[in-house]
């Protein structure tokens, strides 16, 4: 009998264990499957379809890894990842610098601060699309805002996106207008987290304001830092809709980036097989990128 109750008691306590756990499986699992489904059933579909020769509407034929091999002599696709390199090198840096002095400036107690906050941070919650609409008339050579104040200055009017030797440099500048609010906000709401009893003994044993920055609040802000640098990558690397909407890769395809040289091999040329070998790649590439970047940061 004492036995027969002990094993009831085991059961009974397992099950209560169990139970919750369950439950909340049952909450979340629906989502989950979605999420999941979403997720692997496209990337899986398109894996095998960077196997295989189609044009989206027929199978095509099975080529194996001749997709990849054929990368390796693509000149058009080799400048199109070295215009998304430096489109990279300068949005990077340029962001998160830009967003770092903003949020500072905006961390001080004036007048006003939350309109100037959201002024900031408005570029950013408008779509790339609509973003690169406004800059065709704001850089337009003829009757843009840009070539009438280098106008009223004495200057000579630019091409901007229409010189292929400014093109680039212009985009740059756009992405930097919309997308300085994201690194901005992280960085306001980081300073906003780190102890003022810490800033104030620096202070109180002699430190500079520049001394400070460097030494305390910096510091500080590394994970948010490490945060942005990844974020801000993935969104150079996968540029597109800004293109889309501006250039179209032109003039002479010098704003042509990978995502836009993909894009035109799989809905254009119907090179869908092509198209989805040059996206996996890109995928390996932002992946190591990001890895590269959390094993630094982590030494």
């Amino acid at each position: 009998m004492t036995a027969l109750a002990a094993r009831v008691g085991t059961h009974q306590a397992r099950r209560r264990r169990w139970v919750p756990q369950l439950t909340g499986w049952g909450f979340v699992l629906p989502a989950t499957l979605v999420i999941v489904g979403l997720s692997l059933f496209p990337a899986v579909w398109a894996l095998l379809l960077s196997l295989r020769d189609g044009d989206l509407l027929t199978g095509g034929e099975y080529v194996g890894l001749q997709n990849y091999r054929d990368m390796l002599g693509d000149a058009a696709l080799a400048a199109a990842a070295g215009h998304t390199l430096v489109y990279t090198v300068l949005f990077v840096p340029g962001s998160v610098v830009l967003g770092l002095a903003l949020a500072l400036a905006l961390n001080l107690k004036i007048r006003l601060i939350g309109f100037y906050r959201t002024c900031f941070f408005v570029p950013y919650v408008v779509s790339a699309a609509a973003t690169g609409i406004l800059a065709n008339f704001v850089f337009d050579p003829d009757s843009g805002i840009v070539n009438a104040g280098l106008k009223a200055l004495g200057l000579p009017p630019m091409a901007f996106l229409q010189d292929p030797g400014q093109a680039m440099l212009t985009l740059v500048v756009i992405s930097l207008w919309g997308g300085v609010g994201m690194p901005a906000v992280v960085y306001l709401a980081a300073l906003q987290d780190i102890p003022r009893e810490l800033i104030e003994a620096a202070r109180v044993d002699g430190g500079s304001g520049r001394h400070v920055l460097h030494h305390v609040v910096l510091p500080q802000l590394r994970p948010a830092t490490v945060f942005l640098v990844i974020w801000q990558t993935i969104t150079a690397l996968q540029l597109f809709d800004l293109v889309y909407t501006t250039t179209k890769g032109q003039p002479l395809d010098s704003t042509t980036t990978i995502v836009f040289y993909l894009y035109r091999q799989a809905f254009q040329l119907f090179h869908s097989g092509y198209g989805t070998a040059i996206a996996y790649v890109l995928f390996l590439v932002t992946l190591a990128v990001s890895g590269a970047v959390l094993w630094r940061s982590a030494r």
